[in-house]
């Protein structure tokens, strides 16, 4: 049984979150302008947080190892400071250094106060014939933080067919989890992401903002080879399991309001983290 504290719902403010479903290019300045034109509009809608996808920094499909950097490089530094200018934070995925020639999958969580942190991918996606471990590190560890006194988890792409990865970040207390994806195509697979989103946000009784690479057929970009590069259809799920806002498969932007007093509310009615039994 994990521990809840239930604030007053009436006593929690809305947090307003900026979807960016943008469709990274194989050049990270011109997607570091991408990234900035998007935080001067999400700041100019006054919204607390941008949710960008993975590989915001880098499409899939080309050697990822001589662009990966620190999240405290060039590239990550110009992410910070569009948060710091435009009263914003960002969370964009990104690659950095690993061990062994190979790199992390990296989300950026760029802070307005200056603050940066990062979430490396803790599952890797080995599946429908695409094989990221060759080339990529996993991560170890969950990454939390906190938004104007909210908890807010992160998770990336393939960790949304792992319900354990967001009850423990609701245990650690999140009530809104990030998730940026470059979701691979196929027959089926936007029914999947869809599916999966608002099964997640059930699972932890928590809001899931699914965040997604546009669809290159959308504006016509050839595909290159089977790497995941996007299916649109970015999504916000409430903890009830219902669909608050989603997108098609172009480029598109858009603002969310989330309740998070439904937040507890769902929790109170729902206490499936009270209730879950542990068989370790």
């Amino acid at each position: 049984m994990v521990s809840i504290l239930h604030p007053d719902p009436d006593t929690l403010k809305n947090m307003r979150i900026a979807m960016g479903q943008i469709l990274s290019s194989h050049d990270p300045q011109q997607n570091l302008a991408r990234v900035q034109e998007l935080a001067a509009r999400a700041g100019q809608d006054n919204a607390d947080i941008l949710v960008l996808p993975e590989a915001t920094m880098f499409a899939f499909g080309r050697s990822l190892k001589n662009i990966a950097e620190p999240a405290d490089g060039p590239w990550a530094r110009s992410v910070s400071a569009a948060a710091q200018e435009h009263g914003v934070a960002i969370v964009a995925g990104m690659f950095s250094p690993g061990d062994e020639g190979r790199v992390r999958n990296t989300a950026l969580i760029a802070l307005a106060d200056g603050r940066v942190l990062s979430y490396d991918k803790t599952h890797l996606y080995d599946a429908f014939g695409f094989k990221e471990s060759d080339t990529v590190q996993a991560g170890a560890a969950p990454v939390t933080f906190d938004l104007q006194g909210v908890t807010v988890g992160v998770a990336t792409c393939y960790d949304i067919r792992f319900p354990a990865l967001f009850t423990r970040m609701a245990a650690d207390g999140a009530r809104v989890v990030l998730l940026g994806a470059s979701w691979g195509a196929g027959p089926g697979k936007v029914e999947q992401w869809e599916l999966l989103a608002r099964a997640r946000a059930l699972d932890a009784t928590s809001y899931v903002v699914a965040v997604g690479q546009a669809d290159p057929a959308s504006v016509g970009r050839e595909v290159e080879g089977n790497a995941p590069l996007g299916v649109g259809h970015s999504l916000v799920a409430a903890p009830d399991g219902s669909v608050v806002a989603s997108l098609e498969d172009a480029p598109d932007y858009r603002v969310v309001d989330l309740d998070l007093g439904l937040v507890e509310k769902t929790r109170a009615a729902i206490p499936v983290l009270q209730n879950a039994r542990d068989f370790s």
